[in-house]
């Protein structure tokens, strides 16, 4: 059997997760699908440790703390979260959509939210490390937890490389850093800090091999430095924070009205496409300013003017949540 809600939100990004509590609100049924197997977006996926600065009423929050309060104010409500997978195909059903996610999953909705800010994230891969994906590699940190007391290599020469070595270093037993370039692409202030934390650094170098102990259990990896003899890193876990390229996927494919990435919408957060509306990085329209901040207003947006296009009888300014 199908699930059917009110509102299918494309994208468990802050904008994502901040409609599927408005929706609650507004007393509409939600599900909320992405690619990703975390909720949380890019901010889960490149800077769960990052401090943000521009979100109202935090001087600073760390990503992932905003990622936390935002499923913790949505949770109230049970959005169905469907992680992991794909919405792949669009189509007009009774009453409202129906969206085929990857695996021929049909999921019913009165109307769609697409918050996918850039885009679906494809991790770029680690080629040595073919075949050990959830086998001890992972492109992104779901629980810095998971890793304490164990040796960590990361792979990579970003922010977000840098991010996770600072996030694991107090829990780690060791952690190192590979980076093919001498160069970092990463802010020079966190390179630093890793520096001066006596994070072993390795520049000019490539992962050539993943190998695993005795017990099956990744045990170390060998990296070849350019120029030397190979050298081999304790390694219970190798997080290959390569970068990710993102783009639209299929709903390119779904008759939106799209130019650069980014679909183009009108003052109610509505495509050309009817009962679908889009917010956040991934929505379009003149002086547009791309802040977590401005995507939160437009699923507000979005989502008031939804509860009205699925009951006429509705009124768009729902109160304040105070009053409730």
């Amino acid at each position: 059997m199908a699930l059917s809600v009110d509102v299918l939100i494309v994208g468990a990004g802050p904008t994502g997760l901040f409609g599927a509590y408005y929706a609650g609100f507004r007393g509409l049924s939600t599900a909320v699908v992405d690619s990703l197997p975390e909720a949380g977006g890019q901010v889960t996926a490149m800077y769960p440790e990052k401090l943000i600065y521009d979100v109202g009423g935090f001087p600073a929050v760390r990503g992932r703390d905003l990622v936390k309060g935002l499923v913790e104010q949505a949770a109230p409500w049970n959005p169905a979260y469907l992680l992991g997978r794909k919405a792949e195909e669009l189509r007009r059903g009774d009453d409202g959509l129906d969206v085929v996610l990857d695996g021929g999953e049909v999921v019913h909705a009165r109307a769609v939210l697409i918050t996918a800010g850039i885009g679906e994230f494809t991790p770029r891969p680690l080629p040595a490390g073919d075949g050990w994906l959830g086998r001890g590699m992972v492109h992104f940190v779901p629980s810095l937890d998971a890793h304490a007391g164990q040796d960590v290599v990361v792979v990579g020469g970003g922010d977000s490389a840098f991010d996770w070595v600072l996030a694991l270093h107090p829990l780690a037993s060791s952690v190192a850093l590979v980076h093919r370039r001498a160069r970092f692409r990463a802010a020079e202030s966190i390179v630093t800090q890793a520096r001066e934390l006596g994070v072993r650094i390795i520049t000019d170098a490539e992962v050539t091999a993943l190998r695993e102990g005795p017990d099956g259990a990744l045990a170390e990896v060998e990296v070849q430095v350019k120029g030397e003899e190979p050298v081999v890193l304790p390694a219970h876990a190798v997080v290959a924070a390569l970068g990710f390229t993102a783009d639209l996927g299929p709903i390119e494919n779904w008759g939106l009205d799209i130019h650069q990435r980014a679909i183009r919408v009108d003052s109610t957060m509505a495509t050309g496409v009817e009962r679908v509306f889009a917010a956040g990085d991934v929505a379009a329209y003149p002086g547009k300013v791309k802040l977590i901040a401005t995507g939160f207003g437009e699923a507000a947006t979005a989502i008031n003017n939804i509860a009205v296009t699925l009951d006429p009888e509705a009124h768009l300014f729902p109160g304040h949540s105070s009053n409730l």
